[in-house]
């Protein structure tokens, strides 16, 4: 958890620096357009939504002052609409309208549309924390499907998770951190569990 706030700016660094691309980064909302990070947090609906807001007003927070050259004042709550449509359809969203706050959403759904949110553009760099975390089956495997789509168009994944059959299901490399260290790297080829836990114990 204190990883991914310090990833999203959400907790400041007491030491060290993060570094996107060889340049510092502070997770601002323009490096991270600048930089095409995209970010999929634990519990999504607290940490990476408005809940009172619209569907199609949480799908837009990415680019809602965005007009393809640059920024702009004026909101264009029809263009908001058309678009967030599109991504719930392609997503396969299910809620009664885009209009309906996102908080009347399922778990699985409230999922659904902020990766709608996060995946669209360019996107070189997503993190994401527990993504699957008490989802039920059908919601998994389509989650873990466009995290796995994702990184086969070109975009590097952090992924971080408690759920080491996710880990060794979507990761290429593991690594074990341990009292806020990285304890331990390995190819998810040749990982192995009870190593793993080894590590994670800290007992190595």
């Amino acid at each position: 958890m204190e990883l991914m706030e310090i990833l999203t700016g959400q907790r400041g660094l007491e030491a060290g620096t993060i570094r996107v691309k060889g340049a510092p980064y502070s997770a601002s909302r323009a490096e991270a357009r600048i930089r095409a990070v995209r970010y999929l947090p634990e519990e999504p609906l607290r940490n990476a939504c408005a809940p009172k807001m619209s569907v199609a007003e949480n799908i837009g927070f990415r680019s809602f002052d965005q007009d393809g050259k640059g920024t702009r004042f004026w909101l264009k709550g029809r263009e908001i609409r058309a678009r967030a449509n599109e991504l719930v359809r392609d997503f396969k969203v299910k809620t009664t309208s885009v209009d309906a706050p996102i908080a009347a959403l399922s778990g699985g759904n409230v999922q659904r549309a902020v990766l709608a949110r996060e995946l669209t553009g360019d996107v070189d760099l997503l993190v994401i924390s527990n993504p699957c975390f008490g989802l039920d089956f059908s919601a998994v495997a389509e989650i873990r499907a466009r995290i796995v789509a994702a990184r086969n168009r070109g975009a590097a994944v952090l992924l971080m998770s408690e759920d080491l059959d996710e880990i060794l299901e979507l990761s290429d490399r593991v690594l074990v951190m341990s009292e806020g260290r990285i304890a331990y790297a390995v190819d998810a080829a040749q990982a192995d569990i009870g190593t793993i836990g080894h590590h994670m114990g800290g007992h190595a």
